[in-house]
């Protein structure tokens, strides 16, 4: 499936609050082995690239506090293939810079950017959904994303609604009538009902060409701060534009700033067994579970009466529990987290209170 002229583009640059304690601000969890795997997510999602672009065509955008990060955990990664975010401003500036650097390298490259802290348990068919995105993309000017098959009302994805009759060449490719933002529960109830919608998943695919009319279009005052460093992207002159243009560009996300707003949009509806790994129960989903429900990551954990917990061990300690249902359990040499599963969405409540009481110590 590799082709010279198709990029990866991996966003690595979060910092993954939700995760706490393992993921904190110096080392968030797209740097970490959440599944006990013995490669990171990052390293992961590099490794799924390299059957769909040549290695020569990953590049990896990142805050710049992360780039050592990055060359530890990717040692193959060329140096000049970190970009380096000196500071948060969301996707969409993230897709810009990426496209310059890109179009200095190659003006007929199709690209695909993903986020790097994603899970993919059917690797065949994200090849095969990838490969039809890149086929939709290339036979006209459109932009296109992974739609996931939704299982369950989640109200922690975006969703996007799709027309039955698209004129595409595949029926799994269709083409985007609405973006929702995360839902609440009865809305997300409706959407799953429905059989028009699927999750976004946040991995966008596209020709350089294409998405370089849509920033023009849509975001032209973004679009032109960065073309005004042409010449630069690829020299040793770009970080300093690049620190500069950070300093003042808009903070927007590629879904608001564009996707939301073009026409020529489509999606792939895919089974690709993904999750966004977005907080510790999403996790548990994905964990191999005892005959008592719990799922166990790290070694030197005992079980007694438990049921449905989420144990992560991460600091080699001996871990005993007992009669212990449906939480989740966290320790780290830092910090121990038990919080029930149910009210997971208090974690990042928990870290700001941190924050507000100890600064960054903790987080």
């Amino acid at each position: 499936m590799t082709n010279e002229h198709t990029y990866c583009v991996i966003m690595a640059g979060g910092v993954g609050s939700r995760f706490w304690p393992m993921s904190r601000t110096e080392h968030p969890k797209q740097f970490l082995d959440f599944l006990g795997l013995g490669r990171t997510l990052l390293q992961q999602t590099y490794d799924r690239f390299l059957s769909v672009c040549p290695a020569n065509n990953i590049l990896v955008v990142t805050n710049a506090q992360y780039a050592g990060l990055v060359k530890e955990q990717l040692p193959d990664l060329p140096e000049a293939h970190i970009l380096c975010e000196p500071s948060r401003r969301n996707t969409a500036p993230c897709v810009a810079y990426a496209n310059h650097v890109i179009a200095a390298r190659d003006p007929k490259a199709s690209i695909i950017v993903a986020p790097s802290d994603h899970l993919v348990m059917k690797e065949d068919a994200f090849r095969e959904a990838l490969r039809l995105a890149l086929a939709q993309a290339n036979s006209g000017e459109n932009l296109v994303t992974l739609g996931i098959m939704p299982s369950r009302p989640d109200t922690g994805y975006g969703y996007i609604q799709f027309m039955d009759e698209a004129g595409t060449a595949d029926h799994r490719v269709k083409r985007v009538k609405t973006f929702t933002e995360k839902p609440d529960h009865e809305t997300a109830q409706r959407f799953l009902e429905s059989g028009d919608f699927v999750w976004n998943a946040g991995i966008f695919v596209w020709n350089l060409q294409t998405i370089s009319k849509a920033f023009r279009e849509h975001l032209p005052e973004m679009e032109a701060m960065f073309a005004a460093g042409s010449g630069k992207f690829g020299t040793a002159d770009e970080q300093d534009f690049v620190n500069a243009v950070y300093a003042e560009v808009e903070s927007v996300s590629i879904d608001y700033g564009i996707m939301e707003k073009a026409k020529n949009v489509y999606t792939v509806v895919s089974d690709l067994g993904w999750s966004d790994l977005g907080t510790w129960g999403s996790l548990y989903t994905h964990i191999p579970k005892d005959t008592n429900s719990n799922a166990v990551v790290g070694d030197l954990v005992k079980l007694y009466d438990c049921g449905g917990n989420m144990v992560h061990n991460h600091d080699g300690r001996l871990m005993v529990l007992q009669g212990l249902e449906d939480h989740i359990v966290v320790s780290t040499p830092e910090a121990l987290l038990v919080c029930r599963k149910q009210d997971e969405q208090k974690i990042r409540e928990f870290v700001n209170d941190l924050k507000a009481d100890h600064g960054d110590r903790y987080i």
